[in-house]
């Protein structure tokens, strides 16, 4: 296990700032404590300094896992985000900052004013299933969307009793959801908590 280079730690913050934005310095600057992220295996943990102090006597080879898996780096170094962090996302999407257009998510200890955003999917009960077997959003499952949600723009998904069930990105503009055919799709799926059943064996 070691700490992130700069290009991993790049990555990883440009991932996780399309859903929480300038938030991230939250989840390393805890008022139970100091977190980070560690790499281990191809994947990234993530940890408190104490726990991870704690673990510094175990064997490299015995180490299966420490922490909470953000997500992996695939083989062609592309970071993807784990359905294991989303208990971390959804509450700080809820009030993510928007970095100034053109700009990149900054790392903790840089920080941007920018006005406070939200940006979350609310599915109808009948469509929760599907979402849960890794499908996208149809326009006809689409319950609510937060006002202003950009094309592209990560979004944490809910269920209408607001039950984090996923994340994904916008496949259309707020504005562009209330005109698109039933059948269209309007968030890419990107995780969901049915994953725990179905990749059992590969998320940590």
């Amino acid at each position: 296990m070691r700490p992130l280079t700069e290009a991993e730690t790049r990555a990883v913050f440009e991932k996780l700032g399309r859903y929480i934005g300038e938030n991230i310095q939250l989840l390393v600057e805890r008022p139970d404590g100091t977190y980070c992220f560690r790499l281990h295996r191809d994947r990234v943990y993530y940890v408190s300094e104490k726990l991870l102090k704690g673990a510094a006597s175990i064997p490299r080879d015995s180490l299966v896992a420490l922490g909470t898996c953000f997500g992996k780096f695939t083989k062609t170094q592309k970071f993807r985000l784990n359905v294991t962090a989303l208990d971390f996302l959804a509450p700080y999407a809820k009030v993510g900052r928007a970095p100034p257009a053109g700009s990149a998510p900054r790392p903790p200890g840089r920080s941007l004013m920018a006005p406070l955003l939200q940006y979350k999917v609310w599915v109808k009960p009948g469509s929760e299933q599907s979402f849960l077997y890794g499908n996208h959003v149809l326009k006809s499952g689409l319950g609510r969307i937060t006002e202003n949600t950009a094309q592209y723009q990560g979004v944490v998904v809910y269920s209408m009793a607001d039950v984090p069930l996923g994340f994904g990105v916008a496949a259309k503009s707020t504005q562009d959801c209330r005109k698109v055919d039933p059948m269209a799709i309007v968030v890419f799926h990107q995780a969901d908590v049915g994953e725990y059943v179905r990749s059992e064996d590969t998320l940590t």
